[in-house]
């Protein structure tokens, strides 16, 4: 099955793609961390994709389009994915199905998560992480015993660029001028799913597993 999962920042993505990982067997393709990683290593995708990412802003189109036509050439993508976080534009929802027509597949389901932006904002703002052993924490959800400091090195917390407020409204505006299109996009070609993002994982992915196959 080959699926595209949308959804804004915080919006739960990566909760539900564990789930449909899980009890579909396709990869999970996240080009939020592919190029988190290029950039991290200096490669010269992640040295272009830099910039854009510290602004919040989107990655150009050709970029995107160039890794994800690399990613889903490789062969345990051959039976089926699920992209999260890509496309984010209508142009790339084009050069998707180009691809993908290219090797004779098509998109079979596209679900989207539908989060309050206020709710958004306070799950984003509350994520913190440790630089040394990369611990992830949630001052919501998942706080560390100890306020400021990492549990599994004692390290001091650090708030990345991209989860301090004033990125992370940049970035939901930038996804309602951008991304949002997309819902009326696959809607219109019968393919959208969507979900009530606010409750809790499990009651989210129980809304719409069922009908993936519909």
């Amino acid at each position: 099955m080959r699926l595209v999962l949308l959804g804004a920042p915080g919006s739960g993505k990566g909760t539900q793609a564990n789930y449909l990982v899980r009890d579909l067997a396709i990869p999970h393709i996240s080009t939020g961390d592919i190029l988190r990683e290029a950039a991290k290593h200096g490669t010269p995708l992640g040295r272009q994709a830099k910039g854009y990412m510290e602004q919040g802003a989107l990655v150009p189109d050709g970029l995107m389009l160039d890794l994800v036509r690399e990613r889903l050439a490789q062969p345990d993508a051959a039976r089926g994915f699920l992209l999260d976080g890509f496309p984010r534009t209508v142009a790339q929802a084009d050069g998707l199905d180009r691809i993908l027509g290219e090797a004779g597949a098509r998109l079979d389901r596209v679900v989207s998560l539908d989060v309050p932006a206020a709710e958004l904002v306070r799950r984003l703002t509350a994520r913190w992480s440790c630089p040394q052993c990369g611990a992830i924490y949630n001052l919501i959800s998942q706080p560390p015993r100890l306020a400021g400091s990492c549990d599994a090195c004692n390290a001091a917390l650090e708030q990345r660029r991209d989860d301090r407020r004033e990125t992370v409204e940049n970035r939901l505006k930038v996804y309602a001028d951008q991304t949002a299109p997309l819902i009326e996009y696959y809607r219109g070609r019968g393919l959208l799913l969507t979900a009530d993002g606010g409750q809790a994982p499990e009651t989210v992915y129980g809304s719409f597993k069922g009908r993936l196959k519909a």
